[in-house]
C-alpha cells in the first residue's frame, strides 16, 4: 500500500512579498489561484498553480527569521521544477536577470539540470525531463 498520492503544495515564506510575488508569477509564470491578506497576522498568502496541478503557497510574515541554506544546511535542500527544454528555461531566466549555475548532468539518470535562486536565495532547480 502506498500511503501518499503525491505533493499537494510547497510553502515558502518571503522576506519581501512583492518582490517574491513578481518572481514566481511574472518570471516563473505560475498562475495565481488565490491571494489573501490576513490582517490579524499581518500576512499575505498567495496560492500559485504549476501546470501539472501542483501548488506553491507564498507567505509573508513580519520579520521572519533567516534560514541558512548554504552551505548544505539540514532540512529542505532545494525545490526542483520539471522542464522540457532546459536551455530555453535558462535563457528566459537569464533574460530576466536571474543567475543560473552551469548545466550539470545527473550521473544516475543522464538528465541535465541547473540551479538558480529565488529572491530570498532559496535554492531552486530546473530538471530537464526530455533529452536536450
Amino acid at each position: 500500500m502506498t500511503l501518499l498520492d503525491g505533493f499537494h503544495h510547497v510553502a515558502i515564506i518571503a522576506s519581501d512579498y512583492a518582490r517574491s510575488r513578481d518572481f514566481y508569477t511574472r518570471i516563473l509564470g505560475l498562475e495565481v489561484i488565490a491571494e489573501n491578506h490576513r490582517s490579524a497576522r499581518q500576512s499575505w498568502k498567495l496560492d500559485l498553480r504549476l501546470p501539472d496541478g501542483g501548488q506553491l503557497e507564498l507567505f509573508s510574515f513580519p520579520d521572519p527569521p533567516a534560514r541558512p541554506s548554504r552551505p548544505e544546511a539540514c532540512g529542505l535542500r532545494h525545490l526542483a521544477f520539471r522542464v522540457s527544454n532546459l536551455d530555453a528555461a535558462i535563457a528566459h531566466l537569464q533574460a530576466e536577470g536571474v543567475d543560473c549555475e552551469p548545466i550539470r548532468v545527473d550521473e544516475y539518470t543522464g538528465r541535465r539540470f541547473s540551479f538558480f535562486a529565488d529572491p530570498d536565495d532559496l535554492p531552486l532547480e530546473l530538471y530537464e525531463t526530455h533529452a536536450g
